[in-house]
């Protein structure tokens, strides 16, 4: 083997046994405990058994519509907006654009407690409506058990990816091909379900899948919502007892499997169908400017999305200013002190410093194989390259939920791994781990892309006056590819300092919460726990806020390409 090939194949070999043990072998342990007995026999009763369990069955149903609804709705919020971005000139376009990405800088688990302050019982806007008489008694906005309400957090956040990924599919279509149902007679919404919709499926599924998977196995948001018949919660629940109690294995099974066919069905009836069209720059589509009244409809409609998606953000805000909000339409009375509060708790500061720390780490260890990885997609024709990017991309497909269970499994007493177990350990490592695999594939994607924009020809001078290639990639590749290596940083530091499943599950001991665990612990809390839950929640959304900014500048269209499988 040459020197050349050498290098990949190590590449290769390491990345494998990595995803390997931290990403197929949790998945093996929870089979092995949803599908082993007590006497070490192949049972299929655990599985059985949630099937015939009332509660169990309600839980996935739940989970399901809750799932549905949530991409539907993020769905309908995206699709027409991509749509105008992609074919109208029109007043502040490009701002709206930007401000289209502002619901990502929330946790949709800490938008709960604004969605409440405005949209529940005693909230702002039924004292508002109660005050002017638009109403005679306060209604339920959030719907019965809160569903609606958690279906409204998870789709106000989430449409962004789809926005993101359905822009990107636009911009990839072939104008000739409409251009020429037009001839044909084919024009207005026909033209569009007939002709422009099948083009962009593709990229509406990828999508569709994040935003479905995100939301069927949803923790944060159930939780703060105390919305318990959801199997994610219930999973969550089942924790505390994991040695001896199967169901929680059994249950985490179920929902990888349905993760798993629903992906698969989708991607058979959806995914597949190509479309031959001609490259990008051999027909040009020009963007049409309206006049005033439609370029002023396209700016309300992109106003009234932000607005509703912003909703969220402004209650946390206002929750976190106020000393007390209960009742009234806004704070009765004004202060700072939850912000002085939620940095000087037991819980803040330690916690802010743990989720530096492994965040931090984590994606130190995504840059390192993020470009090994892309180099290797990218520049190499070593066989096997393509299982390589699968196997990278994978994490985007399977639920945090799923993934911190199984390194959960994999730690207990008497299993390979017992040193990692968080109860009886640190979880840095296992933390790191768990972090560094959710947002390995936004490095991997934004290297591959920077890989991909820059000539090779600059590398085969380089060894051609006899660099070696290591000191090619270091002294030429990477100073080339580094503002698609710090976009693709920035969104995965950024995502894991607001990590909710992992740090929820993995993090046990108070010295050890991250950012997201001291928030829902301080929610918790009697007395004013939700007003410094709100002030740190703020905190974190002024941090997400500048990283997605400087991802998206420096990324721009592309950074849809992040969230895709």
């Amino acid at each position: 083997m040459s020197t050349r090939q050498l290098a990949p194949t190590c590449v290769f070999a390491a990345t494998a046994l990595f995803f390997f043990f931290f990403f197929l072998w949790p998945l093996g342990e929870t089979l092995r405990g949803a599908f082993v007995g007590a006497d070490g026999r192949l049972t299929f009763s655990y599985l059985f058994e949630v099937f015939r369990n009332r509660i169990y069955l309600e839980g996935l149903s739940n989970a399901f519509w809750l799932a549905v609804w949530s991409t539907a709705l993020a769905l309908l919020l995206a699709l027409p907006l991509a749509f105008i971005s992609d074919r109208f000139l029109f007043p502040g376009k490009g701002v709206l654009s930007a401000l289209l990405l502002v619901p990502m800088i929330l946790p949709p688990f800490v938008g709960a407690i604004g969605l409440k302050a405005v949209l529940g019982h005693s909230g702002a806007l039924n004292t508002l409506l109660l005050e002017i008489g638009a109403l005679d008694s306060p209604v339920d906005w959030l719907g019965q058990g809160r569903f609606w309400g958690i279906v409204a957090l998870n789709a106000l956040h989430l449409y962004p990816i789809l926005y993101l990924n359905a822009t990107a599919a636009l911009a990839n279509v072939d104008p000739a091909m409409e251009e020429a149902a037009e001839n044909l007679g084919c024009s207005g919404l026909r033209k569009f379900f007939r002709i422009t919709l099948p083009l962009i499926m593709p990229g509406l599924f990828a999508g569709g899948t994040i935003v479905f998977i995100w939301a069927f196995t949803e923790l944060g948001v159930p939780l703060m919502f105390d919305f318990t018949r959801v199997t994610s919660v219930q999973i969550f629940n089942g924790i505390k007892d994991i040695g001896g109690n199967p169901f929680p294995f059994a249950l985490v099974v179920v929902m990888l499997a349905s993760t798993v066919l629903l992906y698969a069905c989708g991607k058979f009836l959806f995914g597949r169908s190509g479309h031959a069209m001609m490259a990008k720059a051999t027909g040009a589509r020009g963007v049409r400017t309206l006049g005033w009244r439609g370029g002023a409809a396209c700016t309300l409609a992109f106003v009234a999305v932000i607005g509703l998606a912003i909703l969220p953000h402004l209650g946390v805000i206002a929750a976190a200013f106020s000393r007390d909000w209960y009742g009234t339409i806004l704070p009765a009375e004004l202060t700072l002190e939850n912000f002085r509060v939620a940095l000087g708790h037991d819980l803040t500061l330690p916690s802010i410093q743990n989720s530096l720390k492994y965040a931090g780490l984590a994606t130190g260890v995504d840059v390192v194989l993020g470009v090994a990885i892309a180099y290797v997609v990218v520049r190499t024709r070593l066989p096997g390259r393509e299982v390589l990017d699968a196997l990278a991309m994978l994490p985007l497909a399977v639920p945090g939920l799923v993934l911190a269970f199984g390194y959960l499994a994999m730690t207990q007493e008497g299993k390979l791994f017992q040193s990692l177990n968080p109860v009886t350990h640190s979880p840095l490592v296992i933390l790191v781990i768990a972090y560094s695999v959710r947002r390995l594939p936004y490095v991997v994607r934004s290297a591959a892309a920077g890989f991909q924009q820059t000539s090779v020809t600059l590398e085969e001078a380089a060894q051609g006056l006899g660099c070696p290639p290591f000191r090619t990639l270091r002294k030429i590749t990477l100073p080339l590819i580094a503002a698609n290596l710090l976009a693709g940083g920035l969104l995965a530091f950024s995502f894991a300092m607001l990590e909710v499943s992992d740090s929820l599950i993995l993090a046990q001991k108070q010295q050890d919460f991250p950012i997201t665990k001291a928030i829902y612990e301080l929610y918790q809390l009697l007395g004013d726990g939700r007003l410094i839950a709100a002030a740190l929640g703020v905190w974190a959304m002024l941090f997400l806020a500048v990283t997605i900014l400087g991802a998206s500048l420096l990324l721009g269209k592309k950074l849809g390409a992040l969230f895709r499988v």
